[in-house]
């Protein structure tokens, strides 16, 4: 029998090991990858494109010459700034236009927003469609709708505002009239509304971002608030809808295939929600494909170097790699590798039929 002598200082080093690997909390776990598999970086579009769902809050006083700089190396040749009110104000939005068209004109477009404060007043509903005309003189192209309407947005009484309270109805049938857009952002992914337990795709999302659990008690239930927005669109047949991030139905394109099928008018973007699309190459493939005349580039935030997942998700036929924030998507993506066509008219030929204004001439034919 063979005896070995183990000293107290690797005795107390490997207890010291397992002591730490044990407290290591769940949402630390993040181990690289061991797979060894081609990789494309992509820091460029194929074909420019235009982001129809983006956020530029300072446009009104922004040096543009900057952005645009970012915009060029991306091969973004057009920005939808949603935001065009910033947080309600006439003068915002004046401020917005003047810069753009002085120092930007062919590179951005700007959509104007409306105010729900007062809705209960007699005249509202006049007042807001006679904003809406004006804004659109002036120079809007569309009209962005925030998630706060459907579930934080309240009346006097304290009620939540319904996406289909009746009193907005003539703002979206005005919109038709206009032939402007409405990019509308409802609700939140239903996992958000979701129990916070072990059976919630998005449990570490919730862990380390707790203001985004949901409580139908306050804001509505999920299903409530989606099929509020689908009734505006089958009501307002003549009014181009823009359902943002996919309608919240990237995990589940049968059902979004159905909405395509049954509403004409409605169209989508894949804004922050790239993951879901990434984790199922195949079917989101065959539905990009089926649905190449519906679906426009987004991607809701300002971060240049956040667009190479896009582009190789969308691009390249890359395997096994992840999305830039991981506790948005605890999961590994894969790249579609679209057909030029679907390309095209993902990045710039549906926009272009749907956004007015947006000069072709910045796009080949």
């Amino acid at each position: 029998m063979k005896f070995y002598k183990i000293s107290l200082l690797t005795i107390s080093i490997v207890c010291i090991q397992m002591s730490v690997a044990q407290k290591m909390q769940f949402e630390d776990y993040d181990p690289p990858s061991t797979l060894v598999v081609p990789e494309t970086i992509i820091k460029k579009a194929k074909f420019p494109f235009i982001d129809v769902h983006n956020h530029q809050f300072r446009m009104p006083t922004q040096d543009l010459s900057e952005l645009v700089s970012e915009m060029d190396k991306l091969n973004m040749a057009v920005m939808v700034n949603l935001s065009g009110r910033g947080r309600g104000s006439d003068e915002h939005l004046k401020g917005a236009l003047e810069n753009v068209k002085t120092n930007a004109a062919k590179r951005f477009i700007v959509f104007t927003n409306i105010d729900l404060e007062g809705i209960d007043e007699p005249d509202w509903t006049k007042r807001t469609v006679a904003r809406l005309k004006k804004d659109v003189a002036m120079g809007a192209n569309g009209l962005k709708i925030y998630k706060s309407q459907g579930m934080d947005n309240t009346d006097s009484n304290g009620d939540r505002i319904k996406i289909d309270d009746p009193r907005i109805g003539p703002i979206w049938e005005k919109c038709g009239e206009l032939g402007i857009p409405v990019l509308i952002h409802a609700a939140d992914p239903k996992s958000f509304w979701d129990p916070h337990d072990n059976q919630n795709e998005r449990w570490l999302e919730l862990k380390l971002r707790s203001r985004r659990k949901r409580d139908a008690k306050v804001t509505g239930a999920w299903q409530t608030i989606i099929q509020e927005q689908h009734n505006i669109f089958k009501k307002h047949k003549n009014t181009k809808f823009i359902n943002a991030h996919l309608g919240w139905y990237g995990n589940n394109l049968a059902k979004l295939a159905e909405l395509m099928d049954e509403i004409p008018n409605m169209y989508s973007e894949i804004g922050a929600v790239i993951a879901e699309l990434g984790r199922q190459p195949r079917n989101a493939k065959a539905f990009l494909t089926k649905y190449q005349d519906r679906i426009m580039f987004g991607k809701d935030s300002w971060n240049p170097e956040e667009y190479y997942t896009y582009f190789r998700v969308l691009e390249s036929n890359d395997e096994y790699f992840p999305y830039y924030k991981r506790y948005h998507a605890f999961w590994k993506m894969y790249g579609l590798e679209l057909e030029d066509e679907v390309l095209k008219k993902l990045y710039y030929k549906n926009a272009l039929k749907v956004i007015p204004n947006i000069d072709k001439s910045l796009f080949p034919k």
